[in-house]
């Protein structure tokens, strides 16, 4: 089977989707499917099988920059390689946003699967173009959400039933790795982009409560952003205890969750998953993370991780100070959470899109839109 991939943001850029179609893509091929992948980019891509189809440019959304590539030209060279490859499937990834997926999506004869990511809480530009974009939505074969968060949200603007397909996490490799050499005798571990939505200033206050009585803890931040000044809010003996790792590349990263002894996770809101929380657990790292949409549906309170009101840095460190302090509740939530986090493995998720692309390859309906 020939299965397109469309993905909506610049294949070089950090980012959860981007992660995701590369991930998928790579399992597919190893299944044996011919794939094909199509993203903007700002140069020839390493993997033989993806195509950069324009170049991107940022564009400010949900708090955070989305690379995309709304050009015409771009929408030319998409319908090309669609005629080209001739699929079976088209698989796109946020198809409503004015990029590679959507022009997939113009272009297809092909059954079409859609996978929405997006947590936003309110897009005005989203509700504008609500009634188009429904229009757009009736060439979507089956709608799939990666959460009931970013379901709740296409499917309020969009009508319609969705499938929920969770995002996949490589679960071995975090269940795999050994752990890096690191500074500090016990790590906290930030994950994402150092800005405010992720909640990095909110972690380095708590790191700073917890600093003073565990003189060992070093926090540990992986990622960059605008906020990474924030660790100057910190007295200079403590900011001496923070290790701002920069961009690592994913393959990198099980080594340092293995090293790490718990997760913040402080994000604001306007998460529709929480890869990094499955990561987390599949390592056998205890979670403290916000309690917010998203992340509720991942981690279960006092189950798999704690979970604290968001944007509290004196909850946050209230609840690490239980993880790090209490071995016997560290334990058992990494013993659940390295359960739990099998049910996001990449080998259940590729199963569950392998059965849709079968269905709508045969022309099976599987769902009304």
């Amino acid at each position: 089977m020939r299965v397109l991939l469309a993905c909506p943001y610049a294949w070089e850029s950090p980012g959860g989707v981007q992660v995701h179609v590369r991930e998928l893509g790579g399992r597919l091929r190893k299944r044996g499917y011919e794939v094909l992948a199509l993203a903007p980019g700002a140069g020839p891509p390493p993997e033989q099988w993806m195509r950069a189809v324009g170049r991107p440019v940022p564009l400010r959304y949900n708090r955070s920059v989305a690379p995309i590539c709304p050009w015409p030209g771009s929408a030319r060279r998409v319908a090309e390689e669609v005629r080209r490859f001739r699929p079976d499937v088209v698989h796109v990834h946020e198809p409503m946003t004015p990029s590679t997926s959507m022009f997939a999506l113009l272009a297809s004869d092909a059954p079409v699967v859609a996978t929405f990511h997006s947590g936003a809480t309110r897009s005005r530009l989203f509700d504008i173009a609500a009634p188009a974009l429904r229009r757009l939505a009736r060439r979507i074969s089956v709608r799939v959400a990666v959460s009931r968060v970013a379901e709740r949200f296409a499917a309020s603007r969009l009508g319609g039933r969705f499938e929920i397909v969770p995002n996949g996490v490589p679960v071995e490799r975090f269940e795999r790795a050994g752990p890096i050499e690191l500074p500090g005798a016990r790590r906290l571990l930030f994950v994402g982009r150092l800005d405010e939505r992720k909640g990095f200033p909110t972690a380095v206050r708590a790191f700073g409560y917890l600093a003073t009585d565990l003189p060992d803890l070093w926090l540990i931040a992986v990622g960059d952003g605008p906020d990474r000044e924030a660790v100057r809010l910190l007295p200079p003996e403590v900011r001496a205890r923070v290790h701002l790792a920069g961009r690592v590349d994913n393959r990198e990263l099980p080594s340092l969750y293995a090293a790490a002894d718990a997760l913040i996770a402080p994000s604001l809101g306007g998460e529709s998953f929480g890869v990094i929380l499955v990561e987390a657990m599949a390592a056998g790292v205890p979670v403290v993370a916000s309690d917010i949409a998203g992340y509720d549906e991942v981690v279960r309170d006092g189950v798999e991780g704690l979970l604290v009101p968001p944007g509290s840095p004196a909850a946050a460190a209230r609840a690490l100070r239980r993880v790090l302090v209490d071995r016997d509740l560290a334990g058992r939530l990494a013993e659940a959470g390295r359960a739990r986090a099998e049910e996001f493995s990449w080998e259940r998720v590729t199963d569950r899109l392998e059965s849709i692309y079968r269905d709508v390859a045969r022309g099976v309906a599987r769902m009304t839109p």
